[in-house]
């Protein structure tokens, strides 16, 4: 991204250094710790500027909330349905940019996400069942 500002800055910082895939609320609170007067606003603008520039994913999984990744290599992105949670899984070979490649299609990012249940939650259900 071109234009440098401290709030982009503490941003992207805050976003690096989690790998929960935080809200935009969660990321404001986070943000306020360290530019306390920094405004609601201005943290989903720049959000948005660093999710078009590639800079970091934003990332939809059907909960009402918009989640953001910090981390913008190719990975996917596992759901758990009964926690929510959202992980990073690598992925050995990104086979649909290989597909738009193979079609003229020039990608610029892909989020791959994958709904199922973690293993934290089907170990708990094992032990009720």
């Amino acid at each position: 991204m071109k234009n440098y500002s401290r709030q982009r800055e503490a941003i992207i910082n805050v976003l690096r250094s989690t790998d929960i895939h935080p809200t935009a609320g969660w990321v404001y609170e986070r943000v306020r710790e360290v530019i306390p007067n920094i405004s609601l606003g201005t943290v989903y603008r720049n959000l948005d500027q660093l999710s078009k520039s590639g800079e970091i994913l934003s990332i939809s999984v059907g909960d009402g909330y918009e989640h953001f990744d910090g981390n913008s290599s190719p990975h996917a992105h596992l759901h758990c349905r009964k926690c929510g949670r959202i992980a990073d899984a690598p992925l050995k070979n990104d086979f649909l940019a290989a597909a738009a490649l193979e079609s003229g299609f020039i990608p610029d990012t892909s989020v791959y996400i994958v709904y199922g249940v973690c293993a934290e939650c089907n170990a708990k259900e094992k032990e009720i069942n």
